[in-house]
């Protein structure tokens, strides 16, 4: 990491060190805006301030960086949300109400 990308990392707010500890534990913009009580648009907000303040050019760029970023003390991440169980299988028998 540059001087630049860690002199950029110090000057993010608290928020958006909150949804880039939360995006390197693996969470999804659907689980972040969930933990954090907001919308998904408003964690793609943060996102790309965090982009523009450190000079990353996408999301991996950003786990990079994060990579150096720890949670802050006392701060419990939830665990990530295991993937939705496959649907049963449609057999393409329809069934009619009587």
């Amino acid at each position: 990491m540059d001087h630049f990308q860690q002199g950029a990392l110090q000057r993010l707010s608290d928020r958006e060190r909150e949804v880039l500890v939360y995006l390197a534990a693996g969470h999804t913009y659907a689980a972040i805006a969930h933990c954090m009580e907001v919308s998904p648009h408003t964690v793609d907000t943060y996102l790309r301030r965090i982009r523009g303040k450190t000079g990353a050019r996408n999301r991996m760029h950003l786990l990079l960086l994060a990579m150096g970023l720890t949670a802050p003390r006392g701060t419990r991440l939830p665990p990530v949300p295991a993937p939705p169980a496959p649907a049963p299988p449609r057999t393409g028998l329809a069934v009619e109400a009587s």
